[in-house]
């Protein structure tokens, strides 16, 4: 029992039990918030985490993969286009299994009639193409689509789907070479609009032994990319395994 007096030398002192309550409440608030802190972070991390796993299943899903061999086509009539270049290559996608649809919206379609291909004004496309090679590389060459077998009437890669895809590296202007599309002789010119970075005769065009890359780069998923290598001999049409 505390005295009410004066404290004697050596006595002893204490606390009372309201100091030691506040003490206690004060701890336990402390104890309150740290853990609320860790808690939080923790949920936050956590919750982090998942978005960065669903991000990545979502890339997974929306991949598309080749079916099948790039088939390359050559022409020109030695002027201003040598025999021996590569105007275009064609190869089929398809959509990888359990993926989500893959917009393949075409910049350009195949006209056949008087410039080929032909630039769509309203398309707004979402997939892009590049070009690679030792010479110079085209982030955005021309491209158009063809659905084979059955599909919906509309351009999204669906499951089970498959499209063959053209990707243009020349382009034939009929007007001028005043040919058929059936006709390999016709004269391959620059894209005579100046878009979308097709090849051009005054620039390096794909010859014999060259190495080229191609990337698809869809809107959603992992990019497809396709290196291929021109043969030493150059036919009409070519298989580049």
């Amino acid at each position: 029992m505390r005295s009410n007096g004066p404290e004697r030398p050596g006595a002893e002192t204490g606390i009372t039990g309201l100091e030691t309550a506040i003490i206690l409440i004060a701890f336990v608030v402390v104890a309150t918030v740290f853990a609320f802190t860790v808690l939080s972070t923790g949920v936050f991390s956590a919750e982090r985490s998942k978005e960065t796993i669903y991000a990545g299943l979502q890339e997974a899903r929306s991949s598309i993969e080749p079916r099948g061999s790039v088939i390359a086509y050559s022409g020109g009539n030695g002027s201003p286009t040598p025999v021996s270049t590569i105007y275009k290559v064609t190869f089929v996608v398809g959509n990888s299994a359990s993926g989500a649809e893959v917009d393949l919206t075409p910049p350009y379609t195949a006209d056949e009639s008087s410039i080929d291909p032909d630039f769509d004004v309203g398309a707004e496309y979402r997939t892009i193409i590049s070009f690679t090679d030792r010479n110079q590389h085209l982030p955005d060459v021309p491209w158009s689509i063809k659905f084979l077998g059955s599909a919906s009437n509309d351009t999204l890669l669906e499951v089970g789907e498959k499209a063959e895809i053209t990707v243009w590296f020349l382009a034939r202007n009929y007007a001028v070479a005043d040919v058929t599309a059936a006709n390999a002789t016709a004269t391959w010119v620059a894209d005579p609009r100046g878009s979308h970075g097709i090849l051009s005769t005054g620039g390096t065009l794909l010859n014999a032994n060259d190495i080229f890359t191609m990337e698809i780069k869809p809107a959603l998923g992992s990019i497809m990319t396709l290196e291929r290598t021109v043969p030493v001999r150059i036919d009409a049409i070519m298989d580049l395994k």
